[in-house]
């Protein structure tokens, strides 16, 4: 009999050490994949941020480039010297907006008007400006422009991304503000900055653009008539 109730322990314990392992080892696995998108926007919510910054950037300009070369403006599909440009900036970037929207959610949390208002008052009077100038200022850094035609550029150009800055993100702000839940409130920005990426990526390239133009057309040349009746 006591030999009967080892051979039966001899033949379970093998089974139920099994199922263990199989339970240990799937759960974890579950919940990893469960926990990636707490990890993305929680836990590492500034290297998302930083990376989707230099993604997007990257991809507006991809696009704008493809709309260059079907209208004829630019002759090579993609110049990757310029995407390289967009995305080193974008990356560089990101931070100053991470920290800046954390730190407007934690001193003002609120979701009434005068708390909407005032962050859209900082975002167009305070940061819009900060970002165009740092964005013109560092793509002239790496196209390595002299800091007279980077002044010039900005000059030349600010105005323009400005007031399309109101255009677009004040009624963009506001509805994000007032009616977007807060998951979904970084997937709706990106959406909205990946169009104006190509906007703004057209503003920045325009003179060089009509510079490729020019460059295509053929120089007039003025040949004079020979005149037989003299």
């Amino acid at each position: 009999m006591l030999r009967l109730i080892q051979k039966i322990k001899c033949i379970v314990r093998p089974a139920t050490t099994y199922q263990i392992k199989k339970i240990s080892t799937s759960g974890p696995k579950r919940n990893v994949f469960h926990n990636i998108p707490n990890l993305v926007f929680g836990k590492y919510l500034l290297h998302t941020n930083i990376i989707s910054s230099g993604v997007l950037l990257w991809w507006g300009d991809i696009c704008q480039q493809e709309i260059e070369f079907r209208q004829g403006i630019i002759a090579k599909r993609y110049d990757y010297a310029r995407m390289a440009r967009m995305f080193t900036v974008g990356i560089a970037l990101g931070p100053l907006h991470h920290y800046y929207y954390i730190y407007i959610a934690k001193v003002m949390p609120k979701r009434n008007l005068a708390t909407v208002f005032t962050k859209i008052g900082l975002d167009q009077f305070i940061m819009s400006p900060i970002f165009i100038g740092a964005f013109f200022y560092s793509m002239g850094a790496l196209e390595m422009k002299p800091l007279k035609k980077m002044n010039e550029e900005i000059l030349n150009k600010f105005m323009e991304v400005y007031v399309m800055d109101w255009c677009v993100w004040v009624p963009t702000q506001f509805v994000n503000f007032c009616f977007v839940p807060v998951k979904y409130q970084v997937f709706y920005i990106n959406a909205v900055t990946m169009l104006y990426n190509i906007f703004l990526s057209a503003i920045k390239h325009k003179d060089i653009e009509h510079k490729h133009d020019t460059e295509l057309k053929e120089p007039l040349v003025l040949i004079p008539s020979s005149n037989t009746n003299n």
